[in-house]
């Protein structure tokens, strides 16, 4: 007999199918550049934490291992924490921050004789006193953080859409049933409605999707009681995060389930059990269900399947509290029209990384700006054609293709009479 489970509930990263595609004075900073990859390998390393030491200003590693770091320019003699899963952390002291640092991380390894897996009867009991221990390791203040969010479409390998902002974020207690609030500060946007092909996909939620993938401030969205008993949990070899010999739980769903449910890992610390970070996968077996819970209109004629749709969150300390710190959502789809031969394929990416943050009262945020969960990022061009767009917020660095699409957006601005008109006819 099979067991049904309606998730549906979980579309807080939800893809429409709609015609066309809308997405709805400063402190002297110096910037640090560098690039961050394994010491034996060479191989880059993406998704690193990297701190300026003593501050709660950081950013993350780009997936070709690039970073840049902003700070203010009376800091004297910085040092950088940087911190990846599975490799020792390291401590930088920035010398001359006009050039770019390479950063070689050492692997590390743990042996199971290394953490203390006693006590506990099973995967699924560890998970359960994961959440139990959620006020003693999580941060149960408000917090107003500083993030970079950025977006992506592409059809094939190619940019289609490109959104990017800086938001704050009143991010509440984990201990509080309070929803989060998103301010939106500053943000550009542009659309390459050819690639299209005049069926356009968004992303509603914008920052929201990536803020939502907290599991331990949103746990409904994956492990509810009643999930919970739906999925097989396992030890897997376990490893080293932010410094922590960390515990590895597998989990997958039960066979016989009907979801969609999902599959992932769950890094633990091995000696507060505190949720460090997580990497999960829904299962797409059941299309309809999944279709219901990411494909909310689409035009007659068109057939949507899912072919990969995955999450991340990190988490980083201080002081032995733990906060949301990076989020990532990946959505990848077949559309294929009637009629048509081939099939498009879109994948829509978007990824937030907190850059700074402070403890705050519940009624310090400015709603000025405030954002709905089911918001689409504005269409918004300008931007793209200013070097210091972004002033002395921190960003992720682009990607190489990210950086190609930015410069054929400048390259078009450039060409674009009222565009020029806008900058006083430069």
């Amino acid at each position: 007999m099979k067991t049904i489970y309606n998730v549906t509930k979980f579309t807080w990263a939800s893809m429409l199918m709609l015609f066309p595609l809308l997405i709805l004075a400063q402190t002297a900073t110096t910037t640090i550049t560098g690039s961050i990859n394994d010491r034996e390998t060479r191989q880059a390393i993406s998704g690193a934490t990297i701190t300026l030491v003593g501050t709660n200003i950081s950013t993350i590693s780009n997936t070709e291992g690039d970073f840049a770091l902003k700070i203010i320019e009376t800091t004297t003699k910085p040092s950088l924490l940087i911190e990846a899963l599975g490799y020792k952390n390291s401590i930088q002291d920035i010398a001359d921050i006009d050039n770019d640092i390479d950063i070689r991380l050492s692997p590390k390894s743990v042996d199971l004789s290394e953490v203390q897996v006693v006590g506990y009867k099973s995967a699924k009991e560890l998970v359960k006193k994961v959440f139990n221990k959620k006020r003693e390791n999580y941060i149960g203040e408000p917090l107003k953080m500083t993030a970079f969010y950025r977006e992506t479409i592409k059809k094939r390998n190619k940019n289609a859409s490109l959104a990017e902002a800086v938001v704050s974020i009143q991010k509440e207690g984990y201990i509080s049933n309070k929803e989060d609030q998103i301010r939106l500060l500053k943000s550009r946007k542009s659309t390459d409605y050819a690639k299209l092909d005049t069926i356009a996909l968004k992303l509603q939620g914008g920052p929201f999707s990536t803020l939502y993938v907290d599991v331990m401030k949103y746990p409904e969205y994956i492990f509810t009681p009643e999930t919970l008993n739906a999925y097989n949990f396992s030890f897997e070899t376990p490893t080293e995060l932010n410094g922590k010999d960390v515990l590895v739980v597998g989990f997958e769903p039960k066979p016989n389930i009907v979801g969609p449910l999902y599959a992932g890992q769950l890094y633990v610390s091995s000696t507060s059990l505190a949720l460090q970070k997580a990497t999960f996968t829904l299962d797409l077996t059941n299309e309809i269900e999944v279709n219901k819970m990411f494909v909310k209109s689409k035009p007659n004629g068109v057939r949507v399947k899912a072919r990969d749709i995955s999450y991340e969150v990190d988490y980083r300390e201080k002081n032995g509290k733990w906060y949301y710190g990076y989020g990532k959502a990946n959505l990848s789809f077949e559309v294929k029209k009637r009629r048509r031969l081939f099939k498009s394929i879109y994948t829509l990416s978007c990824e937030m990384a907190v850059t700074d943050w402070k403890v705050t009262t519940a009624n310090a945020f400015n709603k000025s700006g405030e954002i709905s969960p089911s918001i689409i990022m504005a269409d918004e061009n300008l931007g793209f054609g200013d070097p210091e767009f972004w002033g002395e917020y921190n960003v992720i660095e682009p990607e190489r293709s990210i950086e190609a699409a930015i410069k054929k957006i400048k390259r078009n601005l450039e060409k674009d009479d009222n565009y020029r008109a806008s900058l006083g006819g430069k």
